[in-house]
């Protein structure tokens, strides 16, 4: 019992010290925790956010990252954006791609819907290159490749089925792209970087992307912006949108569960219900020889 205690005391006095770290120690804060459709067992992705944060995507980050294993025909797909098949086919046909011709020769054609979204750079070298010797990272599973520890308790509700939390990739996406800030007093920023609260160490190679009013979201019959144009409405569309192209069939996987899930239920119930009537017959069997055995012995 002396053991145990104590060993539960060294792992609350760990878990404690871990999260009373500070930013200012060159550990990054927490994000903080953001409400999201998408988020829960019943959660859906909201297709004008996927607009808004595919919009951000095209105009701003596009740039530098690639989206290699989403193809222009998923914009179009159920559960998606929502983009028309002309729309799609308008979209793609304003990007390049390149291919083999008989001869194997190298040509570019406009890209069809069927095709990938090609790189803003012809290699990762290049890419590197242009982007202080580290290739920016591709936007197709950046949502699902981020995340952070969350802790104790938080591990074990995190992990429930219908309680379980597993956006803390957008969490930490939508953070990293608002907490561009000033340095504080002490802080030495090396030659190159920028200084992001929420990112480890505190100093990143990518400038600040957003600033508001940057990109102009489509405007309602009085000419006043649907959302606000802020870095904060940015930031949380395109977090957004990365959801989706991480798993873009995230809807019909969650409706595909809750059918499996009803289905066991129902199994389990006839289940239970043939157990009873078979053992119901075999108890009263069992009784009805119960005066026959007592003679025999």
């Amino acid at each position: 019992m002396r053991i145990a205690l104590l060993a539960a005391a060294g792992f609350l006095a760990a878990t404690l010290g871990s999260a009373g770290v500070r930013a200012d120690d060159g550990h990054a804060p927490h994000p903080p925790r953001e409400s999201w459709s998408f988020a829960g067992v019943f959660g859906r992705f909201d297709q004008a956010q996927l607009q808004r944060g595919f919009q951000v995507y095209k105009e701003v980050c596009s740039n530098c990252h690639s989206m290699r294993l989403v193809a222009f025909r998923n914009l179009a797909e159920e559960g998606g954006p929502g983009f028309t098949a002309g729309q799609v086919k308008a979209l793609a046909e304003t990007y390049t791609v390149k291919e083999l011709d008989d001869a194997g020769a190298e040509k570019e054609r406009p890209a069809r819907p069927a095709d990938r979204f090609p790189s803003p750079f012809p290699n990762d070298k290049a890419a590197a290159a242009a982007n202080g010797g580290k290739a920016p990272p591709d936007f197709s599973v950046l949502a699902k490749a981020r995340t952070y520890e969350r802790g104790f308790p938080w591990f074990v509700s995190d992990a429930l089925p219908f309680t379980g939390y597993s956006e803390q990739g957008v969490d930490y996406i939508h953070a990293l792209m608002t907490g561009y800030e000033e340095p504080p007093k002490g802080f030495e920023m090396p030659g190159s970087g920028y200084y992001n609260k929420y990112y480890p160490g505190h100093v990143i190679a990518m400038p600040n992307p957003l600033s508001e009013g940057q990109i102009t979201y489509a405007k309602n019959e009085q000419g006043q912006p649907v959302v606000p144009e802020t870095v904060e409405q940015y930031s949380h569309d395109v977090a957004a949108f990365m959801a989706w192209a991480a798993e873009p069939h995230m809807m019909a996987r969650k409706a595909l569960g809750l059918r499996v899930i009803l289905f066991l239920i129902l199994l389990a119930g006839l289940l239970y219900y043939v157990k009873k009537q078979i053992w119901k017959k075999i108890g009263g069997e069992v009784h009805g020889l119960q005066p026959e055995l007592h003679k025999t012995y």
